[in-house]
Parts: C-alpha cells; structure tokens; sequence
C-alpha cells in the first residue's frame, strides 16, 4: 500500500487532502501541530481516511524544526514502511503592512510556511531516492504569484516555493520522483467566511467564475498530481484560483 505524508493535515485543506488520498488507496500520515487542539482534530481526521479501509496515523511534529521533521520522517517509515507522497500544506500568517510588520510576524511565516518544505523535501526526498519513485506536491498562493498588500511575508514564503518546487524537481527528476506546486486562490474556508460582505463582494469581482472554490477542488488537483496519471508532470506550479487575476 502506497503511503502518502500531509503536513498541517489537523483542519482546512490539509484535512481534506488527506481524506481524498485516504480514498485514493493511500494509507495516510497525518502531521498536525504538537497541541491537544490539534491532536483531537487531528483524530476526527484519521477516522474519517479509516472509513476508506485505509491506515492512517497521527505524527505530532513542528514542521519549522528540523529536527522534529527528522523524528517524524523515521517514525512513518517504522510505522507505515515508506513515503510515497508528500504534501507540504503546513502553513501561516502573520498579516500587516509592510512598513507596520514586526520582525517576529516576518520570521515566523518564513520558518513555517517556508523552511518546514525545505526541512521536509530534504528528508522525504532521501526516502524516495532510495525507493527511487515518489511525488511531492507543495502549497504556494496566488499571493506568491501576484503579490498581496499586507502579506509581504506570506507572499515571500509562497513565493519561494515556487522556486523550491523548480529545483527540487530538476535534482530529484532522474530518479522517478516528481515535484510540483499548487497554487490556491480564494478558497471557502474558516477565513473566509468570517470576512464582511463588502470584503467577500470586492474579491469576487477578481474572479472570472464569480465564487470561492472549496478545499475539494484543491484536493482534486493535489490527488492527480500524486498519481500515476501525473508521472511525467514535474516542476509544475498548478493555479486553481477560479480565473483570478487573468
């Protein structure tokens, strides 16, 4: 059974990405932050991707730490045997306008959203150089595409994925492994729907289809990439933003 490792998978899209892969026939390992919160979320999770008769286990890990990575990577090989998907959605912010933004509120959406993929393409990509064959799928943003004011941090961080995305497929490519990047726009979350009408109604007006898209539609495009289907798709930035910006 192919085994595939969600980082942030606790809530919002990583949960549902983690729940498509589960019925994708992929046992499932789902990272969420080392809280109580995010432990119990991330059992409803798990419990869920197990009504697909699949495994799914928990690893509690801040994927800004290397070394906790490093411990969660050893510890699915043990449990689960291999990694044969990953997807980096792990990720923060810390909004304000650039000349208002604290040092802390820039390095800590770098640390999260942005070294957390480089610690853990590292770590898996070693896997699957062994295995020879893997894929890993990483969340950027229209923000990292096109800017967004009052995000200079989470813009540079998504941004920066990008580039990652475009290396790290061209080093690892030779050996069966495929590396790409999704790029979300204004999808119906939590977030969004604790904005005011007037908020909701100017950011539609940028949107050639008119509405929010859904964490299932994020999750669609994350599952082909991690198929077979996807096998010679690699170092790719997929835009799922409804027409955004065009």
């Amino acid at each position: 059974m192919a085994v595939a490792l969600i980082t942030g998978a606790s809530q919002g899209i990583g949960a549902c990405i983690a729940e498509r892969l589960a019925k994708d026939g992929f046992d499932v390992a789902i990272n969420h932050f080392p809280s109580d919160s995010d432990k119990a979320n991330a059992e409803k999770v798990a419990e869920a991707c197990r009504s697909y008769g699949v495994k799914a286990e928990l690893f509690a890990a801040n994927v800004a730490d290397y070394a906790q990575c490093e411990a969660m990577v050893k510890a699915v090989k043990e449990q689960l045997g291999s990694i044969d998907a990953l997807v980096n959605n792990a990720g923060i912010t810390k909004d304000g306008l650039l000349l208002r933004m604290s040092e802390e509120q820039y390095d800590a959406v770098i640390a999260v959203n942005q070294k957390s993929v480089f610690n853990m393409i590292k770590l898996v990509g070693a896997v699957m150089l062994r295995q020879k064959h893997g894929s890993i799928v990483s969340l950027a943003s229209v923000a990292g595409l096109y800017g967004n004011p009052g995000q200079m941090n989470y813009s540079a961080s998504k941004a920066a994925i990008v580039g990652m995305t475009k290396t790290a497929a061209k080093e690892l490519g030779s050996r069966g492994i495929t590396v790409n990047a999704v790029a979300p726009g204004f999808i119906k979350t939590a977030m969004t729907d604790a904005l005011s009408d007037d908020v909701k109604n100017a950011m539609m007006k940028q949107v050639a289809m008119g509405r929010y898209g859904t964490p299932e539609e994020i999750a669609s495009v994350v599952s082909f990439l991690c198929s077979s289907d996807a096998s010679y798709v690699t170092g790719q930035t997929i835009e799922i933003s409804g027409g955004l910006m065009m």
